[in-house]
């Protein structure tokens, strides 16, 4: 396990006083966020960019960093992966013709408010609109943070209502914002009223609070959603960086509580867009016993095209990956389709060939085999 952060190495500017009883109580993480320009700028030396795209920011998306996640960044360096996916830049202020609001066309298939049902056995519940903090590529900055006009407000009882309704529905995906930032007693009352209806098999819950505020995940916290079991927790990760002591010390405590974990990354330029970076992000999440298991393309999302890649350089990546580490370290490349298509799978193409009798294959190394068919 990497080793946490010892509190008398982190600046006073970014711990602001904090004992260590302090600075791992996630409550206190919360209060101390930074949200301002004169706040960061004593802890950062923003660039000129960064400043300008400040002043900018609370028309699309709010500015908060958890101390904790702030004191993983480098204070002298724009191009920081961590710094980049946080702190804004004026490249959001430039929307795209291809751009959208609301790429995955959740507000079209909003059956009641806050619940969304686009694929036939499984729904989106969105809990809250607030995250720990929030990454610029957020591909619901139309909701998340609370700046916009278009307000998140949840109705629980239709929703509920609709999902008992619909007997078709087999799993739920909580999402938001965070749902992790609920108070527990809050979570389990959602998660047993999911419970309480017959047909829902399994629950899901979509998070960033392992990586943002490790804090948060408490044993109080495990021993609920353990509660709710089978519950899976997708984290999204996109760095090595991210994954420090504090970071796995939560994803092992949630997993020692029995909650598989899979993680979610988003493939971004100059931040992960290398297997030099991609590899070693699976492999030390392995360790930290979380399987692989989305690579996104980075959403439509207005103002986010300075972090798009191209389909092959993601294509590329899964090749890289293919038969040079185990299968368990491949996650799926997906590009979830413009309007609300749903999530797309793209592989590099092994089949070379295709006749009526035999496949000619390619593996991972360019040699070519045959594979006979039979009728």
């Amino acid at each position: 396990m990497n080793q946490k952060t010892l509190l008398t190495d982190i600046p006073d500017s970014i711990r602001q006083g904090a004992t260590q009883e302090e600075w791992e109580d996630y409550t206190w993480q919360l209060r101390h966020s930074f949200n301002s320009i004169p706040k960061l700028e004593a802890a950062l030396r923003l660039s000129t960019e960064e400043r300008n795209a400040l002043l900018h920011a609370a028309e699309r998306l709010a500015v908060s960093i958890t101390p904790y996640f702030l004191s993983l960044i480098d204070p002298d360096n724009p191009c920081d992966p961590l710094r980049r996916q946080v702190i804004p830049h004026m490249d959001e202020t430039i929307v795209g013709e291809e751009e959208m609001a609301d790429p995955c066309g959740e507000d079209d298939r909003m059956v009641a408010p806050g619940l969304v049902h686009r694929y036939p056995d499984r729904v989106l519940l969105l809990a809250t609109d607030r995250c720990a903090s929030y990454c610029r590529h957020c591909t619901r900055s139309r909701v998340v943070s609370g700046v916009t006009d278009h307000k998140l407000r949840t109705n629980w009882d239709a929703a509920f209502d609709y999902i008992r309704r619909h007997t078709e529905i087999r799993d739920v995906l909580l999402s938001g914002g965070d749902p992790l930032l609920l108070p527990d007693s809050r979570l389990d009352s959602i998660l047993s009223e999911l419970r309480s209806i017959p047909h829902i098999e399994f629950l899901r819950i979509g998070s960033r609070i392992p990586i943002f505020l490790p804090q948060r995940i408490t044993d109080s916290l495990c021993a609920t959603l353990r509660k709710h079991a089978p519950l899976f927790l997708s984290v999204h990760v996109n760095h090595p960086s991210e994954l420090t002591g504090e970071a796995e010390e939560a994803l092992v405590r949630l997993a020692d509580h029995g909650i598989p974990l899979g993680s979610q990354t988003v493939l971004l330029k100059g931040i992960n867009d290398d297997i030099a970076i991609q590899r070693p992000l699976y492999h030390r999440l392995l360790q930290c016993r979380v399987r692989p298991y989305y690579l996104y393309q980075c959403d439509l999302i207005e103002g986010s095209r300075h972090f798009r890649t191209t389909l092959q350089t993601g294509i590329d990546i899964i090749s890289a990956l293919r038969g040079h580490t185990s299968g368990y370290a491949i996650p799926q490349y997906v590009v979830d389709a413009p309007g609300g298509g749903g999530k797309i799978p793209v592989n590099p193409d092994y089949i070379v060939e295709q006749t009526d009798d035999h496949v000619t294959l390619r593996n991972y190394a360019g040699q070519l085999y045959t594979y006979p068919l039979f009728s």
